[in-house]
C-alpha cells in the first residue's frame, strides 16, 4: 500500500485492510507511512492502529522525519524504514528482514530514495547492489519501495534490479500508474502504487493553498483534505521457489467516476 495520506487515509486504511488480508490472503503486508500523520510524517497512535489491521512494515521517504515525537520510535523500530540510501549516521536503519508466517520462510524489505528532483543524497542504484547482496544471503524474497519523483529513475532502478529483487514499487508521486508488469527477469514493477488518501484535493492537501502556492510562487500553509477518500495499494505473489514475481493486482478503491451520461 502506498502514500497514506492523513488520518483519512488511515481511516480507510483501518476499515478495509482486513478485508483485503483475507479475500487475496495476503501473508505480509507493508505501507508508505510518511505522510499518514496530518500528510506529513508518522505518529505512534498511527502506527498502533495500521499495526492493529495487519500492517507489518512502514516504509518512508523525505517527510518520515517530519514529526519530532516518532523521531525516537523511528530510531529504535525495525519495522519503520527510512530511505537506506541517505547519508552514514542518518538515524534509523533503511532495510530489515522479517519472519513470513506459517513457516514461510523471511521477506526483505527495503526503502530507497531517489535523486532527480529530490535531495543530492547517495546513489540509490549503488546502495542497491550491496544492500540487495546482503539481503540475498537471507532471503530470496526482497521488495523494494523507490520513493522518487521522476519515473525515468523509478524505471531505471527496476530494469537494474531485474531478477535481484522481487518487485520494486514506486511511492512519492501520489498519483497511481496503470503500468504495473513482470519484467523479463522476473520482477514485479509498478512506477507509482498511489495515494491512499482524500482525492478533493492537491495530492492529499487542501485545494486552494496549494493552488495559491503555484499562482502567486509564494509559501502558503499546507492542510491534509478529507473529503473523497480512495484506496491505493498491490497484491503481488511471489514463487516460492525463485521468489520472483508471478501475479501482480493494482487496487484503486472506489473507483472514480468516469461518465456523467444516462
Amino acid at each position: 500500500m502506498a502514500d497514506i495520506v492523513g488520518q483519512p487515509g488511515v481511516d480507510i486504511v483501518t476499515k478495509m485492510l482486513k478485508g483485503y488480508i483475507q479475500k487475496y490472503q495476503i501473508h505480509f503486508v507493508i505501507c508508505n507511512g510518511e505522510n499518514a500523520y496530518r500528510g506529513k510524517g508518522m505518529s505512534n497512535e498511527i502506527l498502533k492502529q495500521l499495526r492493529g489491521v495487519g500492517v507489518d512494515v512502514i516504509t518512508g521517504g523525505n517527510h518520515i522525519w517530519d514529526n519530532y515525537k516518532f523521531h525516537d520510535t523511528l530510531k529504535k523500530d525495525p519495522a519503520i524504514l527510512r530511505p537506506m540510501n541517505y547519508p552514514k549516521g542518518t538515524y534509523g536503519t533503511g532495510y530489515g528482514i522479517f519472519d513470513l508466517p506459517n513457516g514461510l520462510g523471511k521477506i526483505g524489505v527495503l526503502n530507497l530514495q531517489g535523486r532527480t528532483f529530490m535531495y543530492a543524497i547517495d546513489c540509490p542504484f549503488r546502495t542497491a547492489d550491496w544492500v540487495i547482496e546482503k539481503m540475498s544471503q537471507e532471503t530470496k524474497y526482497i521488495i523494494v519501495d523507490i520513493h522518487a519523483e521522476a519515473t525515468a529513475e523509478k524505471i531505471a532502478l527496476a530494469m537494474h534490479l531485474d531478477g535481484r529483487a522481487s518487485a520494486v514499487m514506486g511511492s512519492h508521486s501520489h498519483v497511481q500508474t496503470s503500468d504495473e508488469r513482470i519484467l523479463k527477469n522476473g520482477t514485479g514493477y509498478c512506477t507509482d502504487v498511489g495515494m491512499t488518501g482524500p482525492y478533493d484535493s492537491v495530492i492529499g492537501m487542501v485545494a486552494k493553498p496549494a493552488i495559491e502556492r503555484f499562482v502567486y510562487q509564494t509559501p502558503r500553509k499546507y492542510e491534509c483534505a478529507t473529503d473523497d477518500v480512495h484506496l491505493c495499494a498491490m497484491v503481488i505473489k511471489l514463487d516460492a521457489e525463485t521468489g520472483k514475481t508471478v501475479f501482480l493486482e493494482r487496487i484503486f478503491f472506489p473507483e472514480f467516476e468516469k461518465s456523467t451520461m444516462g
